[in-house]
């Protein structure tokens, strides 16, 4: 899209400068009609005198860092005014305040289905600033959404306000979109990335559909984050009864992987010092035996058997 926005390009002069010359027009002013006050001429120049530094009052202005005037000239865009300082321009010349700060947008979570088909609970957190101010004010309808002051000038925290409440709308479309291309969670299966694997993958992606979808408004995402993750309510329950067993499953595989290495350890060790000749039989008995202490949730109770072993 065309780059419309550019620098104020118009005359400007240092505001105190502005103003000494407000002061001496309104003290030449009052001159004239001290000098003859019943001169028609020194009327007329007391009255325009006025007039004149009265209109020079409006063309003053003050700029801090990181904010920005649109100068719009009877309905014309004139350019983009970020000279920080106190300044003085033409007067007839409409001055849009708007924000170069950066600023915080923290979204509630909202309710979308994943890949899979599952109901999720997701939210953003996202840092965001102005960085085309024509597009900003122009592009969209900023200006009606930003509503207007008794005095019927919107201002620049009303516009700003109108300005998060776009990218709000925008950032949960984005949302919905990015959480609709990956799953919750693979439950150990496979190497795809999911919502709760690749976080810094997913932000990259959050950022990128977010930008895309801000650029009409001249809005750029700095950082974009999920900052909330979990199952909808309806199947929460359900889904950490699965998330148990799954971890169960894996504990019980670890577990009977482990013990079974110790029974060939001990049989190996048996057979290698000559402790005792087990027959296969025996053998059964024994890996039987152990693997029920070594995988037992419970204290095995030992039974001390006094008889010979081959009785």
């Amino acid at each position: 899209m065309e780059n419309k926005e550019y620098n104020f390009r118009g005359s400007k002069m240092n505001g105190f400068v502005a103003l000494l010359v407000i002061l001496a027009i309104t003290a030449l002013s009052i001159g004239f009609i001290v000098q003859d006050a019943y001169n028609a001429f020194n009327i007329v120049m007391f009255v325009v005198g006025l007039l004149v530094a009265f209109i020079m009052l409006f063309g003053l202005m003050t700029l801090e860092p990181n904010e920005a005037k649109v100068m719009v000239f009877f309905g014309k865009y004139r350019g983009t005014f970020t000279h920080e300082g106190f300044w003085w321009v033409n007067p007839f010349f409409t001055k849009k305040s708007v924000s170069l700060r950066a600023r915080n947008l923290n979204a509630d979570a909202i309710k979308v289905n994943d890949k899979t088909g599952n109901p999720i609970m997701i939210g953003l957190v996202l840092v965001w600033k102005l960085k085309d101010t024509y597009k900003a004010l122009f592009e969209i309808d900023s200006q009606t959404m930003a509503g207007a002051t008794s005095a019927g000038v919107a201002t620049v925290g009303s516009r700003m306000n109108a300005f998060e409440s776009f990218v709000r709308v925008q950032a949960d479309a984005a949302l919905r979109q990015v959480a609709g291309h990956y799953a919750y969670d693979t439950n150990g299966e496979g190497d795809e990335v999911t919502l709760r694997s690749g976080a810094d993958e997913i932000n990259e992606f959050l950022k990128q559909t977010i930008n895309e979808r801000l650029a009409i408004a001249g809005i750029e995402t700095v950082e974009a984050r999920i900052n909330y993750l979990a199952y909808a309510p309806e199947i929460a329950a359900v889904m950490l009864r699965r998330q148990q067993a799954d971890a169960i499953i894996s504990a019980r595989e670890k577990i009977v992987d482990g013990a079974v290495g110790m029974v060939k350890m001990a049989l190996d060790k048996l057979a290698d010092e000559q402790v005792v000749e087990l027959d296969d039989e025996r053998k059964a008995a024994m890996v039987s035996n152990l693997l029920v202490v070594l995988c037992a949730d419970e204290q095995a109770q030992p039974v001390v058997n006094t008889g010979s072993l081959y009785n």
